[in-house]
């Protein structure tokens, strides 16, 4: 690298500027609730709603119109509720992901938070970096990735002297830098966020998507149903059409995507107080179906402390010449922890520097360079990866007293002549043998991926509890029992993704831990993006999770985080399928064979409300981990959420059936099926929202409050004839007692078909 002049700025003159101009940040747009409100009450759904208001209106049913509107004022209300609060959560995150950045200080370089540069600060820019701030290149040309601003993808070539932007991410190439403008003043008026506020859906939620658009299908056959059979009997289409649009609201879950979010935000949340930090919320669903994970060795397994175990000098040079050379090759702006090692094991102090001459270590190359003066003259000295320059070299040494199998190889060489080899050798974590055994007591096979030697990996693995072989990648292809495969050896950063969709192309759902440039591809690619504690900020945001602490323990947590989720959401989802289709069949059976709409628009108003009321809650529930990931599979998700509708429908119909038989009138039954469409979807919650029955597991406070309190205003409402029809409290308590009954048998039923398929 180019040597400069400029020593950067004083402390002192920092810390002025910072008084001035501010912290280097654009504060992200504040959350205005009456906005929310305002912009759910202005989108297709709502317009649904808008136009039965009118009609009833125009029709003179000031009552219906004004039950309309209390659901279109809950549902926008509830809506924003759920966006404060994963904003809040998201905003929480993200200020503790804040880019670190090497700032030259006061002669000396240092690390501190991107929010506290200022104009005039020297910056160092490195492979893997994300550009904290507007800066002018005075050193080196770099390549840069300017997607995350311009929506482009393709490599931007930067020579010296032009201004690189914030929020772009450096791709290749080691550069100083002068940081031009800061905060709000910046190119694009903002510092790099590594939230990712929006993502592509889960697998469940593209699951559930497709279950939707059949239900959309069954909606629509069944209002043309309904419309047919309004002309034949020549009744009046324009009242009916009310019904059918609450119909259409009742039935497609249009809440779905927020109702995920707020699940999983809530548990974000708890994770962050853990010190684990999510950065994309379908992270934590999708970390109950993990079956694969890919644990990075150096810095996950082990402590990425290496030391020198051994140095075998190969020339005619003394020891300590050898290892000056070695020292120069080092970075002292930025060192890795193999540059620590090498420093580490110099006997003498070496001046912390990196002249002009110096050139950084990049996976391209596959080693760092320094010009030194020998006996000959002046020449390169390059460090790094024992096979690299073991195939630039042309000399012959003898390496029979190396062993390799000690550790990692870094060799040294001056000009074409190999000349030193150092092993280093890392140590297992202590907590690393515990924190494996848990993920795989829930069901997760673990891999290692290293690139070590087969022999090297094995002593590591053993001191973990990881049995099994390891292959190199050439054979993981055919290598396909992986209950008695512990890794992947020899394996190269840039191999990492590749492994990644090898896995995913055979079915497994994969988790990956990383921290490097060349990790990000496969943070990305992988189900389960995990950065560790000391990871880039590329790496960084390319993961869904990122931990603040050392470790894979927090992965232990982040699984049971994913289960609680998983299992929240689909008591939401099987709930919502099966009450749906219970009220669609039974409006649409009742009025074929009873000539008349069974639930007036006041009451499936008040069954929209209370239902969603309850999936506020839902993401406080008491829940079991399980100890397998999950599966996603729509047949046994059709089958439980059929057998409830089914059963639930067939009662109902039953309950029909005597209501007119004995004389209720319209507005009665209305009532009636109203008390027991809130009984049979209160009940629904509790059977499944577990795999025991009902009675053995308690639900949280929150949901029994929510679910009582439902059930408690029914009544009120019932027995009062406020909104519906009054009808004798006798009857409410036996529609109680038949649904009591009929919950007893259907969860049964649901326990022993859930248990065998």
């Amino acid at each position: 690298m180019k040597s400069i002049k400029n020593t950067g700025l004083s402390q002192k003159e920092a810390q002025k500027l910072l008084d001035q101009n501010g912290l280097n940040e654009v504060k992200l747009p504040i959350f205005k609730f009456w906005n929310a409100i305002g912009k759910r009450l202005w989108e297709p759904s709502a317009w649904v709603l808008e136009a039965a208001l009118l009609i009833e209106f125009f029709l003179g049913k000031g009552v219906q119109a004004g039950f309309i509107v209390l659901m279109l004022l809950f549902a926008a209300i509830n809506g924003a509720i759920q966006s404060r609060r994963a904003n809040i959560v998201l905003g929480s995150l993200s200020e503790q992901l804040e880019p670190i950045v090497s700032v030259k200080r006061d002669n000396c370089w240092q690390q501190i938070s991107s929010k506290e540069l200022v104009v005039g600060d020297l910056i160092n820019l490195k492979q893997g970096d994300l550009v904290p701030a507007d800066a002018q290149l005075i050193s080196e040309m770099l390549d840069l990735d300017e997607s995350s601003v311009t929506g482009e993808s393709k490599e931007v070539h930067y020579e010296v002297g032009q201004v690189v932007s914030a929020g772009t991410e450096v791709i290749s190439g080691h550069s100083f830098a002068i940081v031009t403008a800061v905060g709000s003043n910046s190119r694009y008026g903002k510092t790099v966020s590594l939230i990712k506020r929006s993502s592509a859906p889960g697998h469940l939620q593209v699951l559930l998507g497709k279950v939707i658009g059949y239900l959309a299908i069954l909606d629509a056959v069944l209002a043309v149903i309904l419309i047919v059979m309004a002309i034949l009997r020549h009744e009046n289409i324009i009242e009916m059409l009310p019904f059918l649009a609450m119909l259409f609201i009742a039935t497609i879950p249009i809440a779905m995507p927020s109702s995920f979010a707020v699940a999983n935000s809530v548990e974000a949340k708890e994770l962050s107080k853990h010190a684990i930090l999510v950065s994309d919320l379908v992270g934590i669903q999708e970390a109950a179906n993990v079956n694969l994970l890919l644990v990075d060795k150096t810095g996950t397994i082990t402590t990425n402390k290496p030391e020198v175990v051994l140095f075998k000098n190969l020339s005619k040079y003394p020891d300590q010449i050898v290892v000056d050379w070695a020292v120069h090759a080092t970075d002292f702006q930025s060192p890795s922890v193999i540059d620590r090692a090498i420093q580490n094991y110099e006997q003498k102090t070496v001046e912390p520097k990196n002249d002009n001459d110096f050139t950084p270590f990049s996976p391209e190359q596959g080693y760092s360079a320094n010009w030194v003066n020998s006996d000959s003259g002046k020449a390169e000295v390059k460090l790094g990866s024992f096979d690299r320059l073991n195939s630039l070299t042309s000399n012959v040494v003898d390496l029979s007293d190396v062993n390799f199998e000690l550790g990692r190889s870094v060799a040294l060489s001056l000009g074409d002549q190999l000349i030193g080899i150092f092993i280093l050798q890392d140590q297992p974590r202590s907590d690393s043998l515990k924190a494996l055994q848990e993920i795989q007591k829930r069901g997760v096979k673990v891999i290692m991926l290293t690139g070590d030697n087969q022999l090297t990996a094995a002593a590591i693995a053993k001191q973990v509890g990881l049995s099994g072989d390891f292959v190199s990648l050439e054979k993981l292809i055919g290598h396909n029992d992986l209950t008695k495969t512990a890794g992947v050896a020899n394996v190269r950063p840039e191999n990492k993704l590749e492994i990644v969709e090898h896995f995913q192309k055979n079915g497994y759902i994969v988790g990956m831990t990383g921290d490097g440039v060349n990790d990000a591809s496969a943070l990305k690619q992988a189900d389960v993006g995990i950065a560790v504690q000391n990871a880039t900020d590329l790496a960084k945001r390319s993961a869904k999770i990122v931990l603040m602490t050392e470790g894979l323990a927090p992965i232990v947590q982040v699984l049971d985080s994913g289960h609680r989720v998983y299992q929240r959401m689909m008591t939401w989802t099987i709930t919502k399928l099966s009450r749906t289709s219970e009220l669609t069949l039974l409006l649409t059976i009742g009025y074929l064979f009873f000539h008349v709409i069974p639930l007036t628009i006041n009451a499936m108003i008040l069954v929209a409300i209370l239902n969603d009321m309850v999936t506020l809650v839902l993401g406080t529930d008491n829940t079991v981990i399980t100890k397998q990931p999950e599966r996603w599979n729509i047949l046994k998700l059709g089958k439980m959420a059929g057998i409830l509708a089914f059963g639930w429908t067939l009662v109902g119909l039953g309950l029909l059936t005597v209501s007119v038989q004995n004389g209720f009138s319209v507005n009665q039954i209305s009532t009636i099926l109203y008390n027991y469409l809130i009984f049979s979807a209160m009940m629904t919650i509790f059977i499944t929202r577990t795999s025991r029955n009902f009675w053995q597991s308690r639900a949280s406070t929150l949901i029994l409050s929510a679910t009582s309190g439902n059930v408690v205003l029914t009544i009120v409402l019932s027995l009062s004839g406020i909104g519906v029809a009054a009808i004798p409290l006798l009857t409410v308590s036996e529609i109680g007692i038949l649904v009591v009954i009929t919950s007893a048998v259907l969860d049964l039923i649901y326990q022993l078909v859930e248990n065998s398929i």
